[in-house]
């Protein structure tokens, strides 16, 4: 229980926003009360076997957790930024137990039904938040590794659906897959080049 009588506090964060492919992906995390899971911290500073030791961690000693996602149709559809507030609603909507509050990372707080807040910084600062980056991080590192056996030649699983060089060159070279999101500017400038879709 924090000092305003909040005893149920779901932490939100989502993976994938700035990505090309693949889904856009929010975990929610309730922390069991008094529960303290050493080494929590932002999923991007934690080294992956780490991140995955913590994962089995938090899906068993939380009160409660859940995964949402957005999907690439829906992202070039609503945008990313609704896409990611979409994730974010699904993965507190799928919680087995309701918050009584809800902290999310950034600066934006989803419409959700649950009063709350958005901390910017709070992967970094807020237990449950970080618990949920951690999930969201390991759940769709995941994610393109499936995606990388469904579409060899693309390595998902090296550079996870970021922009980086070597993801756009293939993508120049190979064309846009099924799990690129057309709405963003590379895949879109591949697909007027002729870059199949």
């Amino acid at each position: 229980m924090d000092a305003r009588g909040v005893q149920r506090i779901a932490g939100i964060d989502e993976v994938g926003r700035g990505c090309i492919a693949g889904p856009v992906v929010a975990a929610a995390v309730i922390l069991s009360p008094g529960q303290n899971v050493e080494g929590l911290d932002d999923s991007k500073r934690l080294r992956p076997a780490r991140r995955d030791e913590l994962a089995l961690r938090i899906r068993s000693e939380s009160l409660a957790w859940a995964i949402g996602r957005a999907e690439v149709g829906e992202i070039d559809r609503l945008n990313i930024l609704h896409g990611t507030m979409l994730a974010m609603c699904r993965a507190v909507e799928a919680l087995p137990v309701r918050p009584d509050w809800v902290r999310v990372d950034g600066n934006r707080y989803p419409p959700l039904d649950c009063p709350g807040e958005a901390v910017v910084g709070g992967d970094a600062s807020v237990a449950e938040i970080a618990a949920a980056s951690i999930l969201a991080k390991v759940f769709r590192d995941r994610e393109m590794a499936v995606l990388d056996r469904l579409y060899p030649g693309y390595r998902f699983s090296v550079h996870k659906g970021y922009p980086t060089r070597l993801h756009t060159g293939l993508l120049g070279s190979l064309g846009a897959s099924p799990c690129h999101r057309r709405s963003f500017a590379p895949v879109r400038n591949v697909l007027a080049a002729g870059g199949l879709g």
